[in-house]
């Protein structure tokens, strides 16, 4: 039996007749019935068509949309008109846009610089609010004009406050009550590079008048002559700043000041100072017990190295040396990439030095930023450091040389290259 619709044959379903290429009948290959394409696991009946018996095939109603051949029409990359660029059939979802990788660098670039400038914002607050500011300058009398460049008097006192006995042992600063000035610097800082005046606190000065920082009491310039670190232990900075200024000519425009302890902590928090010793010396009042070459002190050992001069022939002059040796070699080392770029090292360096520092009520963290860089560069050469001119003693006080101070001080205020020099 022949389960072939009528007209259909053979084992694979040849029409009898013949049509198609190479076929001698009148109706051309392209107008014959195309068989139906059976929707797999369909059955005809479901698909609306019931051929009877001897009946023949069925009408062809198009592609089966439920039958995917996998022929994907459109372009040749495989997406059809406005397909917004898929990938070919069987590819994993849509094509992804290449990168912008100029658009992520700048991003990464702005969000860089956005957290390093709120940092710096919020450590600059943080630091200028711990600056204690105490000494007004505004109750300083009779003061002399402002020069060109910014003049700042830099005292070390032996202030012990905060210290335990243990400390006061160790660092071997004595008990004494109350506090009284160790050393005292003037830094020029100008045009012409900085200039770095260590004052002799046995400096035989004038006492002028001056206004009681506390009582706010004027009091008469006697004439009377005295050292000039007794000037700070009888009415504080004020009347320091007021001396200084009454026996120089020079308008200071900033006090800073630090005590044993705060020294001694600021050279630990760094990791010592490196500093060349010429010759060896030792000091029992002080503890300094040193040899000759190059070293690394630690905070104990540099405050004993600035406080001696027992040791030296030139008494204070050459302790006075020495300090500013130490200060421009401490602010030319701590002045270092690798200590401001490492916040283990920035922050307690600085918090070591600025709980400890008292500074006048103008001081900004700012202006302390611009002393600390031009005492590096009385190190690096740019600068000099030199002693107040002496011209003799006088009841065991060192008398400046007047003729001396007045050609500095007029270099200093017209900012002009200092060509005096002292011992």
């Amino acid at each position: 039996m022949n389960d072939w619709p009528d007209g259909w044959t053979g084992d694979r379903g040849e029409r009898r007749d013949h049509y198609g290429r190479g076929s001698g009948g009148a109706q051309p290959e392209g107008a014959r019935v195309m068989p139906h394409v059976q929707s797999r696991g369909v059955p005809r009946q479901a698909q609306g068509y019931d051929p009877g018996p001897g009946a023949g095939p069925p009408p062809y109603a198009g592609p089966d949309p439920a039958y995917n051949t996998g022929q994907v029409y459109g372009s040749p990359s495989g997406g059809g008109p406005g397909d917004g660029g898929y990938r070919r059939a069987g590819a994993m979802g849509p094509t992804r846009p290449a990168p912008d990788w100029g658009r992520r660098i700048k991003l990464g670039a702005l969000t860089l610089v956005i957290v390093i400038l709120g940092v710096s914002i919020g450590t600059y607050f943080w630091a200028d609010g711990k600056l204690n500011r105490e000494v007004d300058l505004s109750k300083v009398i009779e003061r002399p004009a402002q020069g060109d460049g910014t003049n700042y008097l830099i005292v070390g006192s032996d202030s012990r406050e905060g210290m335990t006995d243990e400390q006061k042992k160790q660092l071997h600063t004595g008990s004494a009550e109350g506090k009284r000035t160790d050393s005292m610097m003037i830094l020029h800082d100008g045009s012409n590079g900085p200039t770095l005046i260590s004052l002799p606190r046995d400096s035989n000065v004038t006492i002028p008048s001056f206004k009681g920082s506390d009582s706010g009491k004027v009091y008469p310039n006697t004439g009377r002559q005295t050292k000039l670190n007794a000037a700070y232990a009888e009415d504080g900075p004020e009347l320091l700043v007021r001396t200084v200024e009454f026996n120089t000519g020079l308008h200071i425009d900033h006090y800073v000041e630090i005590g044993f302890a705060g020294f001694a902590n600021i050279v630990d928090a760094i990791g010592g100072v490196e500093i060349d010793i010429p010759k060896a010396f030792k000091d029992k009042k002080s503890g300094a017990d040193f040899q000759a070459g190059k070293q690394t002190l630690d905070g104990e050992q540099s405050l004993a190295f600035v406080r001696t001069r027992y040791a030296f022939a030139g008494s204070d002059l050459d302790r006075t040396k020495n300090q500013q040796k130490f200060l421009a070699a401490l602010a030319s080392q701590t002045a270092t990439p690798g200590t401001i770029l490492n916040p283990f090292k920035l922050y307690p360096t600085m918090g070591a030095g600025l709980d400890t520092l008292i500074v006048d009520k103008d001081m900004s963290l700012w202006s302390l930023g611009q002393m600390f860089f031009a005492m590096k560069g009385v190190t690096g050469g740019e600068g000099k450091s030199m002693n107040m001119p002496i011209s003799g003693s006088v009841g065991g006080n060192l008398v400046w040389d007047k003729e001396k101070v007045k050609q500095l001080v007029n270099q200093l205020n017209n900012d002009e290259k200092v060509t005096v020099s002292g011992d």
